[in-house]
């Protein structure tokens, strides 16, 4: 489930080897959550539902003595004609190659990349916050620090990156407090893998450019 604030829970079982807090292990506090990708796991199943379906009509047409279909004869003599380096051979070869590619691709990773882990309080619970909402939290703080004028910031799952425009104070110092400031504000999100914070200060530019 998920608030507006952009956190997500999610129960599960206890990860085997952790302590009493659930706090301790690597496995548990560390892992992505997985996608469950159910338009192409349905777009995969019906595809395959409807194929064995029309050669299962085809055989047991067959099998009762009638004339299998127009469409699988073609097939089978194209099939049997064609030399291997026939351009339309090598082109189902290469979808048929990408798509089982895709499909891989899809099976062992595992998506939802926009939730970022937070650390485990509690063996039960999983908690997950959203880049964006990650990335609010930490332009709100920036903006608290005095002479910063906007702030941009840009998260990603090992990097926060934040530009800022200072239109007083030196720069260096502007630099120092958000520095301390932000790196506070990171260790509060309370994510299993606190990103590297990448940090730019600048003068902001002249009205037109």
């Amino acid at each position: 489930m998920s608030d507006p604030r952009g956190t997500v829970l999610e129960k599960s079982p206890p990860p085997v080897g952790d302590g009493a807090d659930g706090a301790g292990g690597s496995d548990g506090g560390h892992r992505r959550f997985w996608s469950a990708r159910r338009v192409p796991a349905g777009l995969l199943a019906l595809v395959t539902l409807v194929i064995a379906g029309a050669f299962l009509y085809d055989i047991a047409a067959v099998r009762a003595d009638r004339a299998g279909m127009s469409w699988r004869r073609e097939l089978a003599r194209q099939l049997a004609e064609r030399p291997l380096d026939d351009v339309w051979v090598l082109t189902g070869a290469a979808v048929a190659a990408a798509l089982g590619l895709w499909l891989f691709l899809l099976a062992v990773t595992p998506g939802l990349r926009s939730l970022l882990p937070m650390r485990r309080t509690r063996p039960d619970v999983r908690a997950g916050l959203d880049r964006d909402a990650a990335a609010m939290v930490l332009r709100d703080r920036a903006m608290e620090v005095a002479g910063v004028q906007s702030v941009r910031v840009r998260m990603t799952r090992a990097r926060a990156d934040v530009r800022a425009a200072a239109h007083f104070r030196e720069l260096d110092d502007v630099r120092a407090d958000m520095t301390t400031v932000l790196e506070d504000a990171v260790e509060r999100l309370g994510l299993a893998r606190p990103p590297r914070l990448s940090l730019r200060v600048r003068r902001p530019g002249r009205k037109g450019r």
